[in-house]
């Protein structure tokens, strides 16, 4: 013991090294060794529940809910994999020299910039949080990183490619997409530098991304890829749950009444990509379901939910802390809205 001390008390910035080095290698040590087994799980697992559920009975409403339910989850799931896997990728793999690199030195300009590497670097929502907290600790300015963490789950290639599936007659939805989020991404990230304080923002510096010294980049990776794929693919299978109730418990003539009103199924569709939190990856096949509602509220099911969600809203509260969550969301909500029904109006 008194080794132990005088080991302390003579070499202060090797314990703190050490003690750097135990926190770095805590989350890996808490990973389940049979990580694929978990993966595999979660993949198949709810799809045998959903089709166990309503299994010899007769009921028509019941066959549909599992059929729907079924249908948008099969549909999303290589895409929610996918998109997970070159999340991970890029936050093990890429250097943070190369946004540094690209982005203008004028914020002004870097918004905008910031806001198009979303096209070129997808990142799920889970991921877009801390890689955004990571940008800012390295020295990028506040409003290109928001502005990055706005597009990059929702423009991404991965994104736009589900959404030309989910929406297969209509080419001009996934233009649509791309051009109300980057809009509504660059207004936000304009919006901060003209608006923003400092005092609002409290970045986490505990949470890491990106590589770090002397670890694995192929175990980041997979960490990574695992955390995202496990989270995402939770909120994917409720949001499918929710959207075949949705689309089976509710009756036609309120859907009527609410699609009838050209404002208020926008503002609907709104609340519900909130609420249901469903990843951007598959946000698309819901949407696509939805079918009683006009293309423009559906458009703005689509950019809001993957800007300003249930849990998005809870991982912004925990990194940047409470007073920027709070404002932030409520006024990325009202941008997004006014950019889908602008874009939509034009192109829809």
């Amino acid at each position: 013991m008194a080794e132990r001390e005088t080991v302390v008390a003579s070499a202060p910035v090797a314990i703190g090294v050490e003690a750097e080095a135990d926190t770095d290698e805590a989350p890996i040590r808490d990973w389940p060794r049979h990580w694929p087994l978990l993966l595999l799980g979660a993949a198949v697992v709810p799809g045998v529940v959903l089709y166990l559920v309503g299994r010899g009975t007769d009921n028509p409403a019941i066959d549909a809910w599992r059929t729907v339910c079924l249908s948008i989850t099969v549909q999303a799931l290589p895409f929610l994999l996918l998109g997970t896997a070159l999340s991970g990728a890029i936050n093990a793999f890429v250097p943070a020299r190369v946004f540094n690199s690209v982005l203008p030195k004028k914020p002004a300009l870097a918004v905008p910039v910031a806001g198009a590497a979303g096209v070129v670097l997808p990142g799920c929502e889970c991921a877009s949080v801390p890689v955004a907290n990571s940008l800012i600790r390295r020295g990028v300015n506040p409003a290109a990183a928001f502005a990055f963490l706005l597009s990059a789950p929702a423009v991404n290639p991965i994104v736009l490619t589900a959404t030309a599936v989910a929406f297969p007659d209509s080419p001009a939805m996934v233009l649509a997409r791309l051009l109300a989020s980057l809009v509504a991404a660059a207004a936000m990230g304009w919006l901060w530098l003209w608006l923003g304080r400092e005092e609002w923002l409290k970045p986490n510096p505990v949470r890491h991304t990106g590589h770090r010294p002397g670890h694995s980049r192929w175990t980041e990776f997979r960490l990574g890829f695992q955390h995202d794929f496990l989270h995402a693919g939770g909120f994917l299978v409720v949001g499918a749950m929710a959207a075949a109730t949705f689309n089976v418990a509710v009756p036609r003539s309120l859907l009527d009444t609410v699609a009838d009103s050209p404002w208020l199924s926008v503002l609907f569709l709104a609340a519900l990509a909130i609420l249901l939190s469903v990843c951007s990856e598959a946000d698309a096949f819901v949407a696509a379901s939805l079918t009683g509602f006009s293309p423009l509220a559906r458009l703005t099911f689509m950019v809001v939910g993957p800007m300003v969600d249930l849990k998005l809203i809870a991982l912004q509260t925990g990194t940047f802390g409470r007073a920027f969550a709070l404002r932030f969301s409520a006024a990325t909500a009202v941008v997004a809205v006014l950019s889908s029904v602008l874009i939509g109006a034009v192109l829809l």
